[in-house]
């Protein structure tokens, strides 16, 4: 597996959570205001993960039904157990061959997967396949070629520059497309319509040091990947280079934020 991509197989929820779970749940509902779905349809998430928008969709949209892919078979356990909602169902699956029959769905939404998956438009032809003429297909990615993700810009910042290989690693370089006009671009050459984006943001407090670098020792993702392999000593210096660099408050805590990007569109 490529180095640059040899984290992304995500499997640990609970890690996940520590990670990135706990803010992309405070992303999914304002996503879901702004794709602004009726009550009472069928939906499908694809890269359901360990549960953050699933939650938000049966807690806000009173859906009829959710069915819920993800290929990781450890975020489906944690995902069960996140949403015991009878109308959600979770399953693996493949976002590029999805296992869902053609045309039966009103509603396809997805969090933080796209940039994930290997060929992006067949994925996103998929998402049109599975979609009623008139379903809404509503994602989002984090803006990492902005910067987007504040506390994980600051660890590679911190990271390369104590190894300058690591830029590499760095998500801005392997996702430069999660951006409003590449996004838009990908999704006008599935053949939807109608394509909107917006950017939505939401605040990522860390009680203090310890609570913003622990979930960089637990291997899940590519920068928590990348620090978990690094030698003791070494691991120590980018501990040492954050603690230095990162803004405080009076408190200790450490107040950044994350913005994502959301396209929706309409299947014809």
């Amino acid at each position: 597996m490529a180095e640059a991509s040899r984290h992304d197989a995500w499997q640990a929820g609970d890690r996940y959570n520590a990670y990135m779970g706990r803010w992309s749940r405070q992303i999914a509902p304002r996503f879901l205001d702004w794709l602004g779905a009726a009550d009472g349809l069928d939906w499908l998430e694809i890269g359901c993960g360990t549960g953050a928008l699933s939650a938000a969709i049966v807690a806000q949209c009173n859906p009829r039904s959710l069915l819920s892919i993800d290929s990781s078979e450890g975020f489906i356990a944690t995902a069960r157990t996140e949403v015991p909602d009878r109308r959600a169902v979770f399953q693996t699956g493949d976002a590029q061959a999805l296992p869902v029959e053609t045309a039966s769905r009103d509603v396809i939404a997805s969090a933080l997967m796209l940039n994930f998956v290997p060929d992006k438009h067949k994925a996103l032809i998929e998402m049109k396949r599975v979609a009623r003429p008139g379903a809404r297909i509503g994602f989002y990615v984090w803006d990492y070629p902005g910067g987007g993700i504040e506390f994980m810009r600051a660890f590679w910042n911190a990271a390369t520059t104590l190894d300058p290989a690591a830029l590499e690693l760095t998500e801005d370089r392997r996702f430069p497309f999660c951006t409003p006009d590449g996004l838009a671009t990908l999704v006008r050459d599935a053949g939807l319509a109608n394509v909107d984006c917006t950017a939505i943001e939401a605040p990522t407090v860390f009680s203090d040091f310890d609570d913003y670098w622990r979930p960089f020792t637990l291997g899940a993702g590519p920068a928590p990947g990348y620090c978990a392999s690094l030698a003791s000593e070494a691991q120590q210096r980018l501990r040492d280079k954050l603690r230095e660099d990162l803004p405080r408050r009076d408190d200790g805590s450490i107040a950044l934020k994350a913005r994502a990007w959301a396209v929706q569109a309409i299947a014809v």
